[in-house]
């Protein structure tokens, strides 16, 4: 019986990589050794830092929540506080973006905050 060699299976694997490995540098990109590799590492990277957007997209609304907080005279966690006393249910995407978009109505918000603390 002769021996199954597999061609086409694996240069359709190997080509595959290749395309996967398109814009990388160097080596990275032509041969199948080290393409291979760097995208293990690549898919690892990808797994970790879709956990770390989350993260850092909430580290970011908390900054900015922060900074307006205070040009009207309270700090985070005192504003979140009296939100939350108020019964104001928001997120901390929706209040950055008010923050951001809408320094009035924030305005609005931190005086709700500040009446609940009250």
């Amino acid at each position: 019986m002769p021996r199954v060699k597999g061609g086409t299976v694996t240069r359709a694997r190997r080509k595959k990589v290749l395309k996967l490995t398109k814009g990388y540098r160097g080596s990275k990109h032509r041969l199948f050794k080290s393409a291979n590799a760097q995208l293990m590492v690549s898919y690892r990277y990808a797994f970790r830092d879709r956990r770390a957007k989350k993260r850092d997209f909430r580290r970011l609304w908390i900054a900015r929540i922060n900074a307006a907080a205070r040009m009207n005279g309270l700090s985070y966690s005192k504003l979140m506080h009296g939100l939350k006393l108020a019964s104001v249910d928001m997120n901390r995407k929706m209040l950055a973006d008010i923050a951001i978009a809408d320094p009035a109505g924030f305005t609005a918000l931190a005086e709700t905050a500040k009446k609940a603390l009250a």
